[in-house]
């Protein structure tokens, strides 16, 4: 097997569909996923890349519009389903309303989800309980929305995209303003947990609702809009909460984020139009754990969801704690400037888009380990006692860790040939999981060993992901065509 493996052009039928491996893909956007068609009937195994349709369209029972990846896209049979130019378009009326809900939508979810993570070391000193303890009220919310989003992606099927986003932003943003009152750190972590779980409604259908109502021509428009606003949500939900802290406490600073949070929903629930395009195709629990089953038994995409949960591993663990090293000897860094550094993610973004590029002139393989060395070497970098490398180091661990979910995540859409939705919310799953051990076991390893602790923690996923990049691929792939071999 040559070293381009990951990348090769092999088509190998699993079931009755074929999965293709193009060469390259300029597809960086973890959301890309949306986009991607249903793949072939039983009867005609499909022999085009998994990008090369338009937007899926329904039809057929419920079990066939499943396998077929309806829940990531597919249009139903609606008034105009079939009819791409019935769908939204720039310029056209509706098209900046839904785009900027969503990038309400996006806001909301982040700077709630992440809403406690740079106010950990004034929970510690309030609650009087130790770094490892404290992360839970970042991890319980992220574990929460890994374990709701496959179920929500079922029941967005049921109910609609639209009416379970504007429910979870609204349910997430009663909790929200909850969460300051909590007289306990058990408290502080069963809120965060709800509030989890009621935030997966949206990744959990947003991808869908834009690919069911907007022209496939401008699906990458809107879908980076939403992206941008995951991207703002995480940024500036770290950064308010870091300066209101300083100035009122964590208290004050989480019910900023709640009220933010409110005005986000009501702007989602005000803007969003109607969908047109959706039919409810209810699935049921059997032919979800069917869909389920079939992606955990392909090597290849257990692979891709193992690179996601390391990385996230990574970049958990390192952002919850952060914030206790710089506080500390021998930076002795403000609360406020502490929750600036997030500022960092703008690096993220700009390496998410630059992702695409990669995998052009390196291939997918060759992009992973660019991700996973300038990780790795960010992360050494971070052991030096000079402010100005430790923040280097962050800005290299940043843009590692999102060039290697984009590599990763849009690999998922492209290996998965049947149920893209279940395929996409099962990466989504093992991501937000890694994100929830990374955020407990970095906290912990840093209260046992300090930052060293938290970075030997951070090299020991580096090189989970490299192995799994560099020795698993050919062994996957030998694995799918006897699991081909044997159906």
């Amino acid at each position: 097997m040559p070293p381009a493996d990951i990348e090769a052009s092999t088509e190998l039928r699993v079931g009755a569909s074929a999965a293709p491996f193009p060469a390259s893909s300029s597809a960086a956007l973890p959301a890309m996923s949306a986009t991607a068609p249903p793949a072939a009937s039983a009867a005609r195994p499909a022999t085009r890349p998994a990008t090369a349709d338009p937007v899926p369209r329904g039809g057929g029972s419920r079990g066939a519009h499943l396998a077929s990846g309806g829940g990531n896209g597919g249009g139903g049979d609606g008034p105009g389903a079939n009819s791409e130019g019935s769908k939204l378009r720039p310029g056209g009326p509706g098209y900046r309303r839904m785009s900027f809900a969503l990038l309400a939508a996006g806001i909301s979810t982040f700077a709630l989800l992440y809403s406690t993570q740079a106010l950990l070391p004034a929970i510690s000193g309030d609650l009087g309980v130790t770094p490892g303890q404290a992360s839970w009220t970042v991890s319980a919310a992220t574990g929460a929305l890994a374990l709701a989003v496959l179920p929500l992606s079922a029941l967005s099927e049921r109910f609609g995209r639209r009416t379970l986003m504007t429910a979870s932003l609204s349910i997430a943003a009663v909790v929200a303003l909850l969460t300051p009152f909590a007289p306990n750190l058990g408290w502080l972590i069963a809120l965060r947990a709800v509030q989890g779980a009621a935030l997966a409604g949206v990744p959990a259908s947003a991808m869908a609702y834009l690919a069911e109502e907007i022209r496939a021509k401008a699906l990458v428009g809107a879908i980076g809009l939403f992206v941008a606003g995951n991207s703002i949500g995480g940024m500036s939900g770290r950064i308010v909460t870091g300066w209101v802290a300083q100035a009122w406490g964590w208290r004050a600073a989480l019910a900023a984020v709640g009220v933010l949070a409110v005005v986000c929903a009501v702007v989602f629930r005000l803007l969003v139009p109607p969908a047109r395009h959706f039919t409810s195709r209810p699935v049921g629990p059997r032919d979800l754990a069917r869909t389920v089953k079939g992606h955990l038994a392909d090597p290849l995409l257990r692979r891709l969801y193992a690179i996601g949960a390391l990385f996230m591993t990574v970049f958990g663990a390192v952002y919850t704690v952060i914030g206790y090293r710089l506080i500390d000897e021998p930076f002795n860094l403000p609360q406020g400037i502490v929750g600036s550094i997030f500022l960092v993610y703008l690096v993220g973004t700009a390496s998410s888009a630059a992702a695409g590029r990669l995998v052009g002139r390196l291939g997918r393989r060759g992009a992973l380990y660019l991700a996973v060395g300038t990780t790795t070497f960010g992360l050494l970098l971070s052991l030096t006692a000079s402010l100005v490398a430790v923040l280097l180091g962050l800005v290299l661990i940043t843009a590692g860790f999102f060039a290697g979910h984009a590599v990763a995540s849009s690999s998922v859409s492209r290996t998965a040939t049947t149920g893209r939705a279940q395929a996409s919310a099962l990466y989504q799953s093992a991501y937000y999981l890694g994100s929830s051990a990374g955020g407990t076991l970095g906290a912990v390893a840093f209260h046992a060993a300090g930052w060293e602790g938290t970075v030997v923690l951070g090299l020991a996923a580096m090189v989970g992901a490299a192995g799994i990049t560099l020795y698993a691929t050919r062994k996957a792939l030998v694995q799918r065509r006897a699991l081909v071999a044997a159906r």
